[in-house]
């Protein structure tokens, strides 16, 4: 019998078979191991987070959940090997708010919302504005009448977040502030602590072991309500400057196209994952809030955050690169 003759009598048979329904779709989602791409070395909270969820995830799924380190450009290398992956769950990434901010730096291989899937917001940290116990001003809005009365006044940046937060928080205020960049946290600290750059937005993490020895002081905290582990430190919003608010945050992303209902299963499950209370126990020691969120408000809020970051970014003449 000849191949035409073949499909010619298998067709009716073809199109009589049932399709798979999206929810039998989900059900048979993983059907292979699922990769979760953290862009950023290891021993950061992102890969925190991803190691912590690997294990319930590939628990619930049957399925090995390998993290993969893929560090380079500030995350923009592990970032686009995600958007460039099959869109079918069995490759994830989790990213953090480098993602939106990073297209304030860089000319991107990849556009930040279009090419993704947004899965769920995983943590929260806010920043802490801090200064040598020896600074002038101890409140935000003693910085801010700092500031009008000595132009002049410094501040450490190590780029992301950490660089636009004091760019922001200057545009809403009034005041100029100058630009000493750094490596990293480790790199500013001491010239921070010794008087020698004004102040620093970073995360409270890095600075708490300082603020917690005396060397540094907390002015206020950036996010939309105290950090449990600074209780007495005010944020900038309820202090100052209502709806001002800066952190840096995690989220899981795939690739765009990603089916509806794998989506719906990814979100679901990985907010099962990240509720489990050895994680949320984990990520409170990392000085991280555990934050999840609908894949709808995910993509609602990096939108948000894009613009918010690119605005700040052009306005102080930031050009991507």
């Amino acid at each position: 019998m000849s191949i035409s003759r073949r499909l010619a009598l298998a067709a009716p048979a073809l199109l009589l078979a049932p399709q798979m329904t999206p929810r039998a779709r989900a059900q048979a989602f993983p059907s292979r191991p699922v990769r979760m791409i953290v862009p950023y070395t290891p021993g950061g909270v992102s890969d925190i987070t991803a190691r912590l969820m690997a294990e319930p995830l590939a628990a619930a799924w049957g399925q090995a959940v390998p993290v993969e380190n893929r560090a380079g450009a500030d995350g923009v290398i592990g970032t686009e090997a995600v958007a460039r992956a099959a869109p079918d769950g069995h490759t994830l990434g989790l990213v953090s708010v480098g993602h939106p901010v990073n297209a304030a730096y860089y000319k991107l291989p990849y556009d930040t919302m279009r090419d993704f899937s947004f899965v769920t917001q995983t943590t929260s940290t806010p920043l802490v504005l801090c200064a040598a116990k020896g600074f002038g001003p101890s409140t935000s809005a003693e910085l801010v009448a700092h500031a009008k009365a000595n132009p002049g006044v410094t501040f450490a940046g190590t780029g992301g977040v950490v660089r636009l937060a004091p760019v922001l928080f200057a545009q809403q205020t009034g005041i100029e502030l100058t630009y000493v960049p750094y490596r990293g946290s480790t790199q500013a600290h001491p010239d921070l602590m010794a008087g020698r750059v004004d102040i620093m937005f970073d995360t409270v993490p890095a600075a708490l072991v300082h603020i917690q020895s005396g060397a540094l002081k907390p002015l206020a905290t950036t996010g939309a309500r105290r950090a449990p582990q600074l209780p007495d430190v005010p944020t900038i919003g309820e202090a100052f400057l209502p709806g001002f608010e800066a952190a840096t945050w995690g989220m899981v992303i795939a690739p765009a196209g990603l089916p509806a209902e794998v989506l719906a299963k990814l979100n679901a499950d990985c907010r099962a994952a990240l509720a489990r209370p050895e994680v949320l126990d984990r990520h409170k020691v990392l000085g991280a809030e555990v934050v999840t969120s609908s894949a709808e408000d995910m993509r609602r809020f990096c939108a948000a955050e894009l613009a918010k970051w690119g605005d700040a970014a052009r306005k102080a003449g930031i050009v991507p690169q």
